[in-house]
Formats: C-alpha cells, structure tokens, sequence
C-alpha cells in the first residue's frame, strides 16, 4: 500500500488482491481499503495510507506485511523462520487482577466479541492463552493508554503480551458492508404450456420452450367433475412447481381443453416431472453436440498449429542429440567423451565462473572431439547484471535459455537459441509462439507426463528428418526455484554479495531439509542468488524408447551437483537411447543403481 502512487506512476493499471481460502470479511475488508486508496490517488491526494488505515488488514487476516522486492532485493527481513505467523495486533499488556476482573493496558479499546490471545514475554517462547471477550469495562484514559478490566477467569501472569487475534467491530463491519447485496437467481429457461384434453380421453401437454418442445401425453382418460373441475388456476399452481429445475413457467394455453374435466393432481404432477426430463434429456442434446462441436474445433486447432522452427541446430549423422548441461570443465569432458552429442556449460551457477581464456580452450577441446557447444543463460537478468552477461554473449556460441526476453532477442540477432523449460511451454500454441520468437527447439516443461509431451509435439510430427525439434529433460534435478534472496548470508549474518568466501571457500554444499526430512541442495549462483534444486535427480531412462516412439530425438542431462559421476550417466544414457533408435530393449535402471535408489521419476507417468 506505501507503493501505490509509484505503482501508478509506472504506468500499472490493474491490481490484483490475493483472497484463496479467505471468509468473505477478509474479501470485503481489503477490497474496501484498496479502493479507497486508489480513489483518493486518483483525485490527486497523493499520500500514504495513514496507520489507523492500514490496522484493519492487519487485524483482519495478516501474516505480516512486506513490500516483496518493490524497493529492491529484500533478504532475511522477507523470509524468515517465523514468518508466517498470524499472531493478529499487539496491543498491550496485562498489569493485574482486581476482584474476578483482568486488568490490562492497551493502546485501542478492547470490545465484547474480540478474540485475545496472551503471550508470555520472553524472547522465543511459544506459551500462549486465549479467550473470548464476554464483558469488558474501561477505567480510564491516559497518554492513549486504555486500562480496561476483562470479565474472565482466565488466569494470565503478570506482564504477559495482550495481542488481538479477532476484532468483533471489524468483523461486524465487514459483514454489514456486503448484507444487503442482491445475489441473482439462476436464470431458468421460460417453457409456455399448451394443454389438450376431452371425456374419456387422456391429457396432452405440449411444453416449448424457446426452439425445443416435446409432448407428453397421460395414462388417465379424463372424466366429468364432481366436485373441481380443471382449470386454467390448479393447472398453472400444479404444472409450475418447477422447483430447481432449469424452467420456469410462462403461459399456460387451455383453449383446447374441454370445460369441466377431471384429473387426479397425482397425474397432473407426473406430466410434469416428464416433461422436465424430456426437456432436459433434448437440451442436453444439444449441449453434447455444442460440446463435441468446440472439441472438434480444438482438435482442428491443436492440429493446425505448426511454425517452422527459427534454424535447425547441428546433430550428427543419426539424428540424435544428447545434451549435457554441466557448470565445470571437468564435467563437460567427461560427457563428451562418454556420448554427449553437445555440451552446454553453465558458467552462472556456481562460484567462481570459469575464466574465459578456459572457456575458449573448452571450446578447442570439444571441437577435437567432434562435440558441440553451447553456452546456458540465466533465467533472471536485472538490467545492472546486463554487463556481466554482455561478455558471455560476445563468445558467439549457441543458446539455451529459459530468458524468454533473451530468446526473442538473441533469436532475432541470427542466434541459435533453444528454449530452456523455464518458458514453461506445456501445450502447442505456446510452443509455436515460442518458435515464432525464434527458438530452434523447445524443452518442454519438466511437469508434462509422456502423453502430455506426445500431444505437445505433434503438430511437428516429420518436419524434420531430426525428429519434432525438442528436447526433453531424462535426468537431473530442475531449479524447483530462484531466490533472490540467499539463505547462506543469512545464516551467518552477513550481507549478500559481499561474502562469497562462504559460498566459495568454507561451505561449498548447502541444503534445506524440509519438515519431511527432504534436503534439497542450494547452489548460489554468480548474481548471488540461491536456485533451489529438486530433493532427487530425475531419471527417465525407461521413457526414452517411447519418446523416441514420439519423434523426440532430443535428450537433456542435467549435472548441476559437485561430484556427480557424469562420465558415467552421460554413458548410461547413450546406452539405453542406442538401443531405442535400434527399436530393441535394453537395462534402463543402470543409473538408478548407482543412485542407490535415491531418485524420481519425475512427471513422466502421472500428473503434477
């Protein structure tokens, strides 16, 4: 809220206000004050929300404010091992009893219908209490101080924080603000009646409604009245008792019915019910044919989609491409001379990036061995970070990237670049716009099952004796996340970016293990920002025979830990893609055994 005016003066016309699992009091008490806010800005009264203002959202629903990365990076004061806590507001502390009254010192008033809690203040305990205001006095006002006495036989020491956790006014509030708004009714289908009818034969009903009718006919043959005759009255209280149906009775047309003729209402009311079934079994009809009709529209569309990749990468003479991501020299030989078809280093990920000089010779190297080589970008660039990319850039080599500003614009300077699966490309339209940006292939999202990849590339089916042009993630462990802020300064509190002897030198593995007991690695990379890798290294060996069923021909291996035995996985995997292309079977769980069984399959076989 202390960023709106700058937010507006950046050209931002939209807000979006998070509100999932929130009670309608949340909704209406955040709404309201936003609004405000944004009217009085747009009158000309630039000013920051006032504190008396901004006490409502805290009271209503807050895990502490922060304004995110709006003024900058933040660090420990945005993630924290106590954040969230949902504590609710401070407002004082208890002093005392008198009699069976709680006394307590507050700075706002304290109201029947309020929820207290009552911390113990000592730094770091987790002791609390809470009630339910029922009564409440106020004994005096001084310098903003309420002391009031709480009806209760709650019995809290001395000197113990006083924090609201419900604020009954508020919430009350907030209810009325939203009581008398008008939620519309279902909107039903009009169906007008025609009704047929004579002595000793059984009644007719013609139903229309709009371009639909159906008739539904009686097994009772109607008779003379003895006491009630038919009418148009009983007729329309009987035949509109539509209840939750989708229909609602309009006119009611008994010019074909005999005067003075009777029928039990038990008849009357299963007409009734007929028809509505009939109605809806007629209208569903034409739903499923509307519905198999967008389908088909679908299908046509998915089927049409297709762009012409921007340039087709280099392979060798089967076909086949095996990339090894790696971030070392080491690593990057021991995949060329193991079967890797290219090598793409990662000089970003890890402290110290290789000197160029080293860079060049890598390239020398892999030249030798007859191996491609490309150069993997970061997925972040702030605009001062441009310079340090500058220089990586000016090698001229081929792309990954999962950069979609830097696929389109190294794409449009004649650039090989591959769409890393950070663009997040789960579906063909993405794929092909990707493509019209550029890209000479795609990784498409690590979170696609095999089918999901099969129905991706199909539009690309045969464009290219390559195989569809992308490439699919078989191994390694994804950047589940990048942090901007690093959690290795923090913990020995020190300032980002200026203690990479940490990260460099003295403590060169970091994980974060999670309440379930998953570590997951960190690796601080060169803008000291932290990627948070997956807990275990995907391996979809036993996949590669159907993807290469699918036409992907294409195959990524991510080695971005210390000590991976990359020679030989990189081994394993020409192996077991080998026999694919041959079409015969082969063992696909020699990786997964030297992992000792500490990996996942990834999405391969079942949905996010």
């Amino acid at each position: 809220h202390d960023y709106l005016e700058e937010l507006a003066d950046a050209g931002i016309g939209c807000l979006k206000v998070e509100g999932r699992k929130k009670k309608p009091e949340y909704v209406a008490t955040v709404t309201h004050a936003y609004r405000e806010w944004l009217d009085r800005l747009a009158r000309g009264e630039e000013s920051r929300p006032p504190v008396d203002e901004v006490e409502p959202l805290v009271q209503i629903f807050s895990r502490g404010f922060t304004s995110g990365m709006l003024s900058g990076r933040a660090g420990r004061d945005y993630i924290t091992r106590t954040q969230p806590d949902n504590k609710g507001r401070l407002l004082g502390s208890v002093i005392g009893r008198e009699g069976a009254d709680l006394l307590v010192d507050v700075s706002a008033p304290i109201a029947p219908g309020d929820g207290l809690g009552f911390e113990e203040p000592v730094e770091g305990s987790s002791a609390t209490i809470g009630c339910t205001v029922t009564a409440v006095r106020t004994l005096n006002v001084q310098n903003g101080v309420y002391r009031q006495a709480l009806t209760t036989r709650m019995r809290v020491p001395d000197a113990w924080r006083v924090v609201r956790t419900f604020d009954g006014t508020l919430m009350t509030r907030a209810q009325t603000s939203f009581a008398d708004v008008v939620v519309p009714e279902r909107e039903r289908v009009r169906v007008d009646v025609r009704v047929f009818g004579h002595a000793g034969a059984p009644l007719k009903i013609i139903w229309i409604a709009g371009a639909h009718s159906i008739t539904v006919q009686g097994e009772v043959p109607l008779a003379p009245a003895s006491k009630r005759a038919l009418d148009y009255t009983q007729l329309r209280e009987q035949l509109g008792r539509l209840g939750e149906s989708a229909y609602a009775l309009g006119a009611v047309d008994i010019a074909a019915l005999s005067d003075g003729m009777f029928v039990p209402v038990s008849e009357l009311n299963r007409l009734r019910q007929n028809a509505v079934t009939a109605l809806d079994e007629l209208r569903g009809w034409e739903k499923d044919a509307a519905t198999h009709a967008r389908e088909g529209a679908i299908a046509a569309a998915v089927l049409n989609v297709g762009a012409a990749p921007h340039r087709d990468c280099e392979t060798n003479e089967d076909g086949v491409q095996l990339r090894a991501i790696v971030f070392n020299v080491a690593d990057a030989l021991a995949a060329a001379k193991n079967g890797a078809t290219e090598i793409v280093l990662d000089p970003f990920l890890r402290h110290p990036p290789l000197p160029l000089a080293r860079v060049h010779a890598l390239r020398d190297e892999l030249t030798a061995l007859g191996v491609a080589f490309r150069l993997r970008t970061p997925t972040i660039v702030r605009p001062d970070e441009r310079k340090t990319l500058n220089k990586w850039l000016a090698l001229g080599l081929p792309l990954l990237s999962g950069h979609l500003g830097l696929v389109r614009e190294q794409a449009a300077l004649g650039r090989d670049v591959i769409a890393d699966y950070a663009t997040n490309v789960f579906n063909p339209h993405t794929a092909a716009f990707l493509f019209e940006l550029g890209a000479s292939r795609i990784v498409p999202s690590v979170e696609l099952t095999l089918n999901e990849i099969g129905q991706l590339v199909t539009p690309w089916h045969h464009s290219s004796s390559a195989g569809a042009p992308f490439d699919v993630l078989v191994y390694g462990r994804p950047e589940g996340m990048t942090i901007e802020h690093c959690v290795l300064s923090a913990a020995f509190e020190r300032e980002p970016t200026t203690c990479r002897d940490l990260c460099v030198q003295k403590h060169t593995n970091v994980t974060l293990t999670d309440p379930a007991g998953y570590t997951f690695p960190v690796a601080t990379d060169s803008a000291c920002r932290n990627r948070l890798l997956h807990s275990r290294p995907i391996d979809g060996a036993e996949y590669i025979a159907a993807l290469w069923r699918q036409q992907i021909h294409g195959f990524q291996l991510l080695f971005n830990m210390p000590d991976e035995a990359v020679g030989s996985i990189t081994q394993n995997y020409r192996t077991v893609l080998n026999s694919a292309m041959q079409g015969v079977e082969c063992d696909t769980g020699m990786t997964r055994r030297m992992l000792g069984g500490e990996f996942t399959r990834g999405h391969f076989m079942r949905a996010v």
